[in-house]
């Protein structure tokens, strides 16, 4: 008799067990899943940039010229990206459809940070459950939904766009100040300023007027989505230069160094301008313009915010690049290397993040951290720091830039949130070549006025052509993708990003052909005054060219 109660009551406690850890059990297997996606979309991205770097070897190998493995990287990133979307997925996302309750108050233009989700008491769906316990669940903002029947690859294939910030951009912009201790750079610094701020701020307002009088002649339902502010925001992020694949090829070629100098330094600095410009016009639409109309109190107070958002964020990247190079000089880290690089590592990204944190641009922070980091630090660091640190970041450099190439490609298809209007795009093509253009002859005849030697014409029309979009275009157009208006700068930016990455960085050396530009005249000590950007040109490139008269006229050394 004892032992059947005993029996019995085990079993009831196992049965009970069994129960409550169903939905354990459950939970445990639909985290499994979720990894086990995570993991795929990072092999898939994994083996996309595997891809690539076999391509660039084999473009090496066999010197191929009409194709740059940036666009390579783009075209991979479509076909993985039409795979995903259309080879279909049996694993969709679950959902259940909520409304807000009657009289509850929100803002449908900001919808809330979060839903907190409430399941009262209640009794046990299936018989000989356990009762339902109040329970609370918080649901995060992801942005409007598109497609209802997205399924979690499509959705773990879409990055959120903050890790392009925060984590793919810094290291990108680092690298760039990091390499700017060279001659040529400061000995064109007027034309690269010139080009690179005011170039970029005339090149975003004509963009943005001709942008929005083409919307106005639009059909009604696209031209009532945009304000002035919009075309002008749009102008501002198509507006900065991303021309890695046309410097990897003028460094490969040894073309003139002033021409390299002025096309690398405006791509750096304008990126951080066009940052800085938006933010300016976005601070401008919230603080000054509550009508939408145009104030001049409110325009002075733009100028105002973008002077001293982007003084202040130098000033921070400065301190912070001075800063290390004094605890790199008067402590003795250097004695241990691995905690030498980690401190300067550590502190080139913490300029970054104080910047962002004060309410300033993070970008221009760090691109200056890198310039001091480069004229002071790295002349206190041990001899295995300096290497360590100049191979550290022209690594992550080299995966994060291919990685953004790559990723354009896949988000063509995976992202939820593309506009494709016709004219919207067609108009941004044709208005983005005109800023350009703008930008480039109008200020290279001012400059020409007092600059000596003068900026030849077949220079200027070289420095038009490699007006290449890149990284921080694309990065600023998927930061934010709520309005209509913001998914048809998304989608025509990452077509701009595409056509002028695979067409333009194409045609590059048959540009420089075209342009009658003389190739291989720089001697050693000009090709090491600029940084050395092409992973695709052999280390012998100098005895290489000798031997390249055979190819034609073009890859002849002029005297």
């Amino acid at each position: 008799m004892n032992r059947n109660v005993v029996f019995t009551f085990f079993l009831f406690c196992f049965v009970t067990i069994c129960r409550g850890s169903g939905t354990d059990i459950a939970l445990d297997a639909k985290a499994t899943l979720l990894h086990r996606i995570d993991s795929l979309n990072l092999l898939i991205y994994t083996c996309l940039l595997t891809l690539t770097v076999l391509t660039i070897w084999v473009f090496k190998h066999r010197r191929v010229s009409w194709l740059h493995e940036t666009g390579l990287a783009v075209i991979y990133g479509l076909i993985v990206g039409a795979i995903i979307r259309y080879a279909g997925s049996t694993n969709h996302i679950t959902h259940i459809n909520v409304n807000p309750e009657p009289g509850t108050t929100y803002n449908l233009s900001v919808p809330p940070d979060m839903l907190r989700f409430h399941f009262p008491a209640s009794l046990p769906i299936t018989p000989g459950d356990s009762p339902i316990a109040n329970k609370t669940y918080a649901y995060s903002f992801r942005g409007e939904i598109v497609n209802v029947e997205q399924n979690e690859i499509d959705l773990k294939a879409t990055f959120d766009p903050e890790i392009f910030f925060n984590i793919i951009l810094p290291p990108i912009i680092f690298h760039a100040g990091y390499c700017l201790k060279r001659k040529y750079f400061f000995r064109n610094l007027g034309a690269i300023l010139t080009f690179a701020m005011v170039g970029t701020a005339l090149s975003a307002l004509v963009i943005g007027a001709l942008m929005y009088g083409c919307v106005q002649l639009m059909p009604a339902s696209l031209a009532s989505s945009f304000t002035f502010l919009d075309t002008l925001y749009f102008g501002a992020l198509i507006s900065p230069t991303d021309p890695l694949t046309v410097l990897a090829i003028f460094s490969q070629l040894k073309v003139d160094v002033n021409l390299y100098a002025m096309i690398f330094g405006e791509s750096v600095l304008n990126d951080a301008v066009a940052l800085v410009l938006s933010g300016a016009i976005q601070n401008y639409e919230t603080r000054y313009s509550h009508d939408g109309g145009f104030e001049i109190s409110g325009f002075l107070g733009a100028i105002g915010d973008f002077i001293g958002i982007f003084s202040l964020s130098l000033l921070v990247g400065a301190l912070m690049g001075c800063l290390t190079a004094l605890m790199t000089k008067f402590t003795h880290v250097r004695d241990w290397p691995l905690l030498e690089s980690a401190l300067f590592v550590l502190m080139s990204y913490a300029a970054f993040l104080i910047a962002e944190v004060c309410e300033l641009t993070g970008v221009v922070a760090v691109l200056f951290c890198g310039i001091c980091q480069a004229h002071y630090t790295y002349n206190n660091l041990s001899s295995d720091s300096r290497n360590r640190t100049k191979q550290l970041f022209e690594l992550l450099n080299f995966l994060a830039e291919n990685f953004i190439f790559t990723y354009i490609g896949v988000s063509m298809f995976t992202f939820p949130k593309h506009h494709f209007d016709p004219w919207f795009i067609i108009a941004g093509f044709i208005t983005s070549m005109l800023g350009r253009a703008v930008n480039i002859y109008p200020l290279s005849f001012l400059l020409n006025l007092g600059r000596k030697p003068p900026i030849p014409v077949n220079f200027q029309h070289m420095l038009f052509f490699s007006g290449l979009r890149g990284a921080m275009s694309f990065a600023l157009a998927i930061r934010n993708t709520v309005s209509e208006a913001r998914q048809a700068m998304l989608t025509t930016t990452s077509l701009i990003v595409i056509a002028t990455v695979v067409l333009q960085g194409g045609a590059a050396t048959h540009a420089l052909d075209y342009l009658r530009i003389p190739t291989g005249e720089g001697s050693n000590e000009e090709s090491e005054a600029l940084p050395y950007r092409d992973v695709r040109s052999p280390p012998d490139i100098g005895l290489g060219l000798r031997n390249l008269d055979a190819q034609g006229p073009f890859y002849q050394i002029h005297s």
